[in-house]
């Protein structure tokens, strides 16, 4: 299969020599809004993340797989790929490790102050704070209960709290303490301390959390966002920043970058970071043998 491969999978030479060695012929090319460097009639198949949102997939005619670093569909035509048949395979699970301890970094530098503490260090100021907040004995949701939220819910529970689970599909899983259907959302939300975002983004779960979600939160929740930026409403999220959440912890906005003129900067009780959850120094490896295993189904 002639593959084209994109700088969004930060390959070695050793790993591009592997998958040669499988029989395929690789076709490189470093940024995804450049040219391609050889004829689109040639490629079989690509390793890549956002490629078609500047090449039209169907200058691809040949094309029959699509393996994405990503762990989102959202940036493939669905559609299209189903319609004519094309195999496509995401990078479920390659981020989960490092997605679910930043949820956790972020729900405890919250709870710990973490802010403070790092301005009086900078300041050169030995202040006590007695304010500080366990995690153990809190309720935590995790809506979206597939790769990503096992393993938040895995963490969370280590440190003593109670997890919940909400999804489409709800199963008996060890990793939670009970799973709930997407219907009992708000039900769940009264009750927990934190809620943590893992779920997919689609025409179903945009705007999710919107004003009269966040009302019925418990009061002084923590909220995470480690999904997608669109699956919350912003405006709403900013007013509840104000009157209902003891903090928010987001790595991901509706505009990315995010403007500087976003009321988010200037919030205090706001962890704010750049699309940036996902990256892990096991990241590489988990995502070659992912990519291998793939194609080596492709071969059976």
């Amino acid at each position: 299969m002639k593959l084209l491969v994109t700088g969004a999978f930060r390959c070695s030479d050793n790993q591009l020599e592997y998958i040669k060695s499988l029989g395929h012929e690789i076709v490189f090319m470093q940024n995804e809004s450049d040219s391609l460097p050889c004829d689109y009639l040639d490629i079989e198949g690509v390793i890549c993340n956002g490629l078609f949102l500047y090449h039209h997939i169907k200058k691809f005619s040949n094309l029959k797989y699509i393996q994405l670093t990503s762990a989102g569909y959202d940036r493939v035509p669905l559609d299209y790929v189903k319609e004519k048949g094309i195999k496509v395979f995401n990078a479920r699970g390659v981020y989960s490790v490092p997605m679910a301890e930043y949820a956790l970094f972020g729900v405890l530098s919250l709870y710990k102050h973490g802010k403070f503490f790092y301005k009086n260090q900078e300041e050169k100021r030995y202040e006590k704070n007695r304010s500080l907040i366990e995690l153990f004995g809190k309720t935590v949701c995790v809506v979206g209960a597939g790769n990503v939220g096992t393993e938040c819910a895995k963490r969370f529970k280590a440190f003593g709290t109670k997890v919940l689970g909400v999804d489409l599909f709800v199963r008996e899983d060890d990793a939670f303490d009970k799973i709930y259907p997407l219907s009992s959302l708000d039900e769940v939300l009264k009750i927990s301390d934190v809620v943590v975002l893992t779920l997919p983004l689609d025409k179903n779960t945009e705007n999710l959390f919107n004003e009269n979600r966040f009302n019925v939160m418990k009061q002084g929740c923590v909220f995470v966002n480690i999904a997608r930026g669109k699956i919350v409403d912003e405006t709403a999220l900013i007013r509840a920043l104000d009157n209902k959440l003891f903090g928010a912890v987001i790595d991901v906005t509706v505009n990315e970058p995010l403007p500087s003129d976003s009321e988010l900067w200037e919030k205090e009780n706001v962890i704010l970071t750049p699309h940036n959850s996902f990256v892990g120094d096991g990241n590489n490896q988990r995502l070659f043998d992912l990519i291998i295993s793939n194609l080596k189904g492709e071969l059976k």
